[in-house]
């Protein structure tokens, strides 16, 4: 189960950056008015803010809603595919097959609040008896195993929470992409961002001291003695914890990551837990191998295993059951989770309706039958044609871009346009649904369907493991607001839901459709490319297929790209972190570079026509600008900023300052404060 926060961070994860909704009325009048004129801010010089010239007047008249911590484009669609899935959920009850009997049963369990109220702590109560049942560091290590989930994130490169002590990632190898294996990844805090723990700012001092004051608040509401000593102690273990973890940069280093560990090493390499039992727990003690993405993290946290008090365990174990279960225990536990992970940790003012989080728990737990209901109703044939027809114009861009590259040698060409020859491209929908036959779904038992989602899940993980490597396996729902690049795989996701206004309008003009969702087909295909996926073959192989002189000079263009975003300050004394981000920079500068391209092949190499007052190329840069249109409270900015692998969108807008095209559109003239000489523009791609 997962509180707002870690709710949050699920919708950062991967593309999109912001997680606020905005009124239906929103979405409807970008659709009719395709660039949003009156959102624009024409006092400004496009060269001096190009994100506030394309949002300005919007961003200023703006208010974040008091349940949100952003707002934004994402959020205008996400908005309209909630009440979607809200309605089709809602519907669902009618239908007679399994999965909408399980879908409408989920929904219904969650709502039920007089009944949650009733059932009180006695949902969890066989969950703490085994906490309180465990007797030396063998039985601790049996529990930590039976509790592994496949809930970590480790596709977003920096988002490596679990509230578990490990999480498990099942894909195909790193070095023999043919066969999927076990990844171990670290977790167990409380709070996502590991630094909150370790700094000494004044932000983290308080979330910390409010951190402890929250579980000790959790274990009154549950009539737990001796609280505020236990807090301490809880406390206490978690930083310990946060002092072995690894911190973001090197988390999203994937040689770092490649660390084969045969079963038999564990025991000799991270002493302390006892893994025989852990392992056989988990449903893993037959495998041979694992990748430990994190070793020492995952030494350190054996350590603590072996070294901590057994009664602070029991205690850690204890406090992170009640909490995890929280969102669906009685609106005490519910409003103190809120209070500390929404209101304290982002900045929220109050808490979203529980039909929207009902919405949301439903949608994420039966994923897969949700999107078949959406798709079915709301994508229809030629959305999905169209779109297909931009991909297909998108990647011969980006293939005619690398033939043009005059630093790149002939054979590391080839290997590239190899690569881009055997990508997989999803759109909409994967061409297989999941099956959820087997899970158990009731209407009057909400934390037992949440339970039960997570060991089906893990299950459906684990069998993987013994599967041949399906290259169109999707890793992300149709009705979620965000797009992917699967390294592993070769492969990208285009969901249905962001195939929506403002990103993408079946009766738009082209330019704006290629200046929109075409720069995000574009980004996404880049990541086959920026830094990360430079690193892996037309087959997922994680191989250098560069000649030393080409990686090189792509090095030297990726450092000058990280010092560009190292140079933008969000907040006062916070600067983005270019190599961080520098995936999604590279991603950025490279899939615009190739839409734009893409779209001026549409127009026949001419420019599209001139409407509403602007030209052909400022209606690409504009939809590109609006796309990235949103705003976030502080407290949200500063853990993006510190956690994620995302540029807030406001300097992403402004990379556009890396294309000749976007000077001559706007005539941008030196002296202006985004304005780069020709040799310091970077081209990447």
């Amino acid at each position: 189960m997962k509180n707002i926060s870690k709710k949050l961070f699920a919708l950062l994860a991967i593309f999109t950056l912001t997680a606020g909704i905005v009124p239906l009325a929103a979405v409807a009048q970008s659709k009719a008015a395709g660039i949003d004129i009156a959102g624009m801010d024409k006092t400004v010089r496009p060269g001096d803010d190009f994100f506030m010239y394309a949002n300005g007047t919007w961003y200023k008249n703006t208010e974040i809603p008091a349940d949100r911590s952003s707002l934004g484009a994402f959020n205008a669609i996400d908005d309209m595919v909630k009440q979607r899935t809200e309605s089709l959920i809602e519907q669902a009850g009618k239908a007679k097959d399994p999965e909408s009997q399980a879908i409408a049963a989920y929904y219904r369990a969650y709502m039920d609040t007089e009944a949650i109220e009733k059932l009180g702590l006695s949902p969890i109560k066989s969950g703490l008896a085994k906490v309180a049942a465990i007797r030396d560091v063998t039985e601790l290590s049996r529990y930590l195993g039976s509790q592994l989930r496949a809930d970590v994130d480790p596709l977003n490169m920096t988002n490596f929470y679990t509230p578990h002590l490990f999480g498990l990632f099942v894909s195909p190898n790193f070095t023999d992409p043919k066969k999927n294996v076990p990844y171990l990844l670290q977790g167990g805090l409380g709070m996502e961002e590991r630094d909150v723990y370790l700094k000494d700012d004044d932000r983290s001092k308080t979330l910390r001291e409010k951190y402890v004051e929250h579980i000790a608040k959790v274990l009154k509401l549950a009539n737990i003695g001796d609280a505020e000593a236990k807090a301490h102690r809880i406390f206490a273990l978690e930083l310990k914890i946060a002092n072995v973890h690894a911190g973001p940069e090197e988390s999203a280093d994937v040689h770092k990551a490649n660390n084969p560990w045969k079963r038999e090493d564990f025991a000799k390499k991270a002493p302390g837990m006892d893994w025989n039992a852990y392992f056989t727990a988990a449903k893993l003690d037959k495998e041979p191998l694992f990748i430990v993405w994190q070793p020492g993290a995952t030494t350190g946290e054996s350590a603590l295993v072996g070294s901590e008090p057994l009664s602070t365990w029991k205690e850690y174990l204890t406090f992170r059951l009640i909490d995890g279960a929280s969102p669906l225990l009685p609106k005490a536990f519910a409003d103190e989770s809120f209070d500390f992970y929404g209101r304290t940790a982002y900045g929220l003012q109050q808490q979203s309706p529980r039909n929207l989080r009902a919405v949301d728990a439903t949608s994420n737990a039966l994923g897969d039958a949700v999107g078949k209901l959406y798709v079915q109703k709301y994508f229809p044939a030629k959305a999905k044609r169209d779109i297909q027809t931009l991909v297909k114009n998108i990647v011969a861009a980006f293939g005619k871009r690398v033939d043009a590259l005059d630093w790149m040698s002939p054979e590391t060409k080839a290997k590239a346009k190899e690569k881009l020859g055997t990508l997989y491209v999803g759109v909409g929908y994967p061409d297989k649904f999941r099956s959820y036959k087997g899970l158990v779904i009731k209407d009057n038992d909400p934390i037992g369907n949440a339970q039960r989602v997570g060991l089906f899940d893990y299950e459906w993980n684990l069998a993987r493991l013994h599967q041949p490597v399906d290259k169109t396996l999707w890793w992300i729902t149709p009705q979620t607001v965000n797009a992917l690049n699967l390294p592993l795989q070769n492969a990208l996701n285009f969901p249905a839901a962001i195939l929506n206004p403002p990103f993408f309008d079946m009766d738009a003009d082209p330019v704006e459709n290629y200046g929109a969702i075409g720069a995000v087909i574009g980004h996404e295909i880049s990541h086959s490319f920026d830094n990360l996926g430079s690193e892996f073959d037309a087959y997922g192989k994680m191989t250098n297929w560069w000649t030393p002189a080409d990686f090189e000079h792509f090095k030297a263009s990726g450092a000058r790209l990280a010092a560009q975003f190292d140079a933008y300050e969000p907040l006062p004394g916070v600067h983005v972190n270019g190599n961080l981000t520098l995936g999604e920079n590279i991603a950025d500068v490279a899939g615009l570079s190739a839409a734009y391209d893409a779209y001026r092949a549409a127009y026949q190499g001419k420019e599209a026509p001139a409407k509403n007052g602007f030209t052909g190329d400022q209606r690409f840069f504009l939809a590109f600008g609006q796309a990235w249109r949103g705003k976030m409270r502080p407290q949200t900015l500063r853990v993006i900023v510190a956690t994620n692998g995302h540029a807030p969108g406001e300097f992403r807008a402004d990379t556009a300052r890396n294309l000749d095209a976007w000077y001559k559109a706007f005539d941008v003239k030196p002296g202006e404060k985004l304005y780069l000489a020709p040799k310091d523009r970077v081209r990447v791609w």
